[in-house]
């Protein structure tokens, strides 16, 4: 690998669209890493919000973008970095994320790799399904390697050998990538780094709907292989849009998050209660010392 003078170990790369809401989190958390050699790469596809002056607020280079294939490449192509870091623009990392990463990924010697992620809720069912997409991704490792493209970790000299996201896909290029890439070198996931997503596409298309989707994709690469026609629809942006939430999966989605709140609620006053019976025996305690010790003060000698 021809590598600059001028290199950095991580390039970060974000594709992105209209991210002004989100984008600030993303570099807010790169801000406060304990690493600090890096350099963020913005791909932007014609954001006509305040992305682009935002991430060059921030420092970054804004390079043009286009669908996160495109975006990915273009930013890629500019990068110094020994090791790419693709991120999406809705993701928050834990200020160590960096220095783990990289430790873990010289250490072990690794050219492939991903982490797990957590969601940004606090609701039991996008834990859950979050659990399960980590465990997808554990157990396809070695039978048919994915990864979500907003948590890639690749060398430069292996992303650069593969030829780069294949911009021709209309879905799953990040898994494409990775499937490609793991035939030199094996995707590992990293044990040491986790970051957080967001659940706005959750949230959007729905959770059950969303997994439907995701199904028709996997059923699509195990049959038909990668996807080059429009097998479900998909959007890049466009996430403030109301969301139609009239079908089945979308009710039965609705009354499980009503019960879900319904229950975390009646947890949080149940231990407020035991906190408040806690305080109010304390209280009783003190104020009977209190008395005691006053009744000895002035009791007649």
């Amino acid at each position: 690998m021809n590598t600059p003078a001028n290199a950095t170990p991580i390039s970060i790369i974000i594709p992105t669209l209209n991210e002004e809401a989100y984008l600030p989190i993303l570099l807010d958390s790169l801000k406060a890493q304990t690493f600090r050699d890096f350099e963020i790469i913005v791909a932007d596809a014609n954001s006509t919000d305040r992305t682009c002056e935002i991430a060059r607020d921030y420092g970054a280079r804004v390079v043009q973008g286009g669908m996160p294939a495109v975006g990915r490449n273009n930013g890629a192509r500019e990068a110094r970095g020994e090791f790419l870091f693709f991120f999406d623009a809705d993701v928050r990392l834990p200020p160590d994320f960096l220095e783990r990463a990289l430790a873990e990924l010289d250490e072990r010697f690794i050219d492939l790799a991903t982490c797990e992620f957590l969601p940004d809720s606090e609701l039991k069912l996008d834990q859950i399904l979050f659990r399960l997409a980590n465990l997808t991704v554990k157990l396809y490792q070695s039978i048919s390697p994915r990864a979500a493209g907003f948590c890639i970790f690749i060398t430069r000299r292996l992303f650069r050998r593969v030829g780069g996201f294949d911009e021709s896909l209309l879905l799953a290029e990040d898994h494409d990538l990775v499937q490609r890439a793991s035939a030199f070198r094996s995707l590992e996931v990293l044990k040491d780094a986790t970051l957080h997503v967001s659940v706005r596409r959750l949230e959007k298309e729905g959770r059950f709907a969303l997994v439907q989707k995701y199904m028709q994709v996997e059923a699509h690469l195990v049959l038909k292989g990668a996807i080059r026609e429009d097998i479900v629809d998909y959007d890049f942006g466009n996430f403030d849009e109301p969301k139609d939430q009239s079908s089945l999966l979308d009710r039965i989605e609705s009354t499980i998050i009503e019960l879900d709140r319904k229950l975390e609620k009646s947890r949080k006053a149940r231990e407020e209660k035991s906190g408040n019976d806690d305080f109010l025996e304390k209280w009783k305690g003190g104020f009977k010392t209190m008395m005691t010790s006053l009744a000895e003060l002035t009791k007649p000698k």
